[in-house]
């Protein structure tokens, strides 16, 4: 696809940042491992790789904002727009050696995120949308599921850990989704999770209690491809709560209103 020069930054970034986690992902029984909480690590490579996409972003838009899920806010000179970065979705898979995890960086125009870069580095799967340029995998157009049969659908959510307060809500999800599905699967990669009901893969998503660096390239990339994005609690922004549900627009409400009344 023809993207914009920003569009470009950002797949440069996520790139350049990818090399260095492939190698690290090679030799991941020698990482350097700091616990941050219990089930969330922090290793040496997701530190390296949000310091080379924050230089390369900083040092070709040195006036935009930034917000890493490591090192945090920096305000910006241009306080219309900022990088929002997650250096490694899916931290515990690559510290287990699970090759399901990705780069995300999003640039947010005046409070609405404009561009979203997924990267899936073990799968070389780039996944890219701009507001009103559609979505792409690699040099593919991408685009929802049709499906409208809730028994033939599968979805995606994570399930909490670790003592999350959200865990009874979740179940109680599960007990209500599962009886009339075709299945739930839980990768531990949230950007992915939104990327692959974009292209098609699954046919929803929700979770509780993400942040934005979890969501916001995967939010413009689902709905650059025909999804619905709306916050579980349709009066608050899924941006806003970090409580996300998605799916394509011809199963949205169905799937909506089960999530919402379990």
């Amino acid at each position: 696809m023809q993207g914009s020069a920003n569009l470009t930054i950002m797949i440069k970034a996520a790139r350049m940042a990818g090399r260095s986690l492939a190698k690290d992902f090679r030799e991941v029984e020698n990482l350097q491992v700091s616990s941050k909480s219990a089930g969330d690590f922090v290793s040496r490579a997701d530190i390296a790789a949000e310091n080379i996409i924050c230089k390369e972003l900083t040092e070709a838009r040195p006036t935009y904002g930034w917000v890493g899920e490591e090192s945090g806010e920096t305000k910006g000179e241009d306080p219309t727009r900022r990088w929002i970065v997650d250096p490694l979705d899916g931290t515990t898979n690559f510290l287990h050696g699970l090759p399901h995890w990705a780069v995300s960086i999003a640039l947010e125009h005046r409070g609405k995120i404009a561009a979203g870069v997924v990267f899936d580095v073990a799968k070389d799967e780039m996944f890219v949308a701009e507001k009103g340029c559609g979505a792409w995998m690699n040099d593919a157009r991408i685009r929802v599921s049709d499906r409208r049969n809730m028994r033939e659908s599968i979805y995606a959510t994570g399930l909490p850990f670790s003592g999350k307060p959200d865990l009874p809500a979740t179940l109680s999800d599960l007990a209500t989704l599962l009886p009339v599905c075709a299945g739930v699967r839980r990768w531990g990669t949230a950007s992915l999770d939104l990327t692959y009901v974009a292209a098609g893969r699954y046919d929803g998503f929700w979770e509780r209690d993400l942040n934005i660096w979890d969501t916001a390239a995967g939010i413009v990339i689902a709905r650059e491809a025909g999804a619905i994005v709306q916050g579980i609690d349709p009066e608050h922004a899924a941006e806003e709560t970090g409580d996300v549900i998605c799916a394509p627009a011809v199963q949205f409400d169905a799937f909506a209103k089960l999530i919402r009344a379990s």
